[in-house]
């Protein structure tokens, strides 16, 4: 079988690890300055009250629970293999100390055997350096990668969305993170309100710029319970239909550095959950799409990459 045009998360832990990872995601109850009062409150318009993941801890499913129930659910696959603990909800460094240790323990009865991976998201602004001594110190353990949302890389844009942070804070953290020798993986979001195409290149090119290691990115969807929803009920708000997104997808993927790998290239949302789109792509229907427009356009991950990067004359 033909390498794809992109570099993919699962060919990558193949590569690194001799198999595919499987993520269970945990929450760990953290918190946001954009909801606790600290920068504002009610969050990012687009999230939703359980931060972006699975409110399994508000649920009454205590974290050690929820990490022993997902390393089950990965035992019972067809292609089971060994797991990332990923710390997905809200800022999981946006707390003390003490607390970030005691999260990062649950993980401990697992490390090297059904644990070989951690990862933890957070906010660029809520990275100190005393919680990057604490992840430096797992990553002697095993591999610890850093998520840090972007969303876009247009300041005025980021306080739209209030997301409250700038673009200066978001690459700061990842170079302090990959001087830890930690990984770093960039989100980003396409088709944010007001941030349209050349959004999409101006963010893949800050991505490309830090160096960070890996890149999730996804559409964006209108999810219940979010400022949003309100946005896309008063005609505020026009999503990207899945071609759009996946000829956006391909010009981003252009000017990403061609080392940097995908973890993600869509997002989904359950049923209940989901204001709209009616339904989200697959992700084998998008990543089958991305390939066959670069191979219509003849070009692959990073064929942009210096031009995009190349100071303007």
């Amino acid at each position: 079988m033909e390498p794809l045009r992109f570099r993919t998360f699962g060919a990558w832990t193949r590569e690194r690890f001799g198999a595919p990872l499987h993520r269970v995601s945990l929450d760990a109850g953290s918190q946001c300055p954009n909801r606790d009062g600290s920068k504002g409150y009610g969050g990012c318009v687009y999230c939703d009250v359980e931060g972006s993941g699975t409110g399994a801890l508000r649920a009454g499913e205590d974290l050690a629970q929820q990490l022993r129930s997902g390393l089950a659910r990965v035992a019972r696959r067809k292609n089971a293999g060994p797991a990332i603990a990923y710390f997905q909800s809200y800022s999981n460094t946006y707390v003390s100390l003490e607390r970030l240790e005691e999260v990062l323990r649950v993980v401990e009865p697992y490390v090297g055997r059904e644990v070989v991976a951690l990862s933890v998201a957070t906010r660029p602004d809520t990275l100190s350096e005393s919680s990057l001594d604490v992840l430096a110190r797992w990553n002697e353990r095993l591999p610890v990668w850093v998520e840090l949302g972007l969303e876009c890389a247009d300041d005025q844009r980021l306080v739209e969305i209030h997301r409250l942070h700038t673009v200066a804070e978001f690459e700061d953290a990842v170079r302090r993170t990959r001087a830890r020798g930690l990984l770093a993986v960039g989100h980003a979001i396409l088709g944010l309100p007001g941030d349209g195409r050349d959004g999409a290149l101006r963010t893949a090119e800050v991505l490309a710029r830090t160096g960070c290691e890996g890149v999730k990115v996804h559409q964006l969807m209108v999810l219940r319970k979010t400022v949003l929803e309100h946005w896309w009920r008063d005609g505020k708000v026009e999503l990207l239909d899945e071609a759009t997104y996946v000829d956006w997808l391909a010009d981003f993927v252009e000017r990403l550095a061609p080392e940097q790998v995908l973890h993600r290239l869509q997002a989904d949302a359950e049923p209940p959950h989901l204001v709209a789109p009616a339904a989200t792509p697959h992700a084998t229907a998008v990543r089958d799409r991305l390939e066959a427009e670069l191979a219509r356009r003849g070009t692959r991950q990073g064929s942009r990459y210096a031009a995009a990067q190349a100071p303007a004359t």
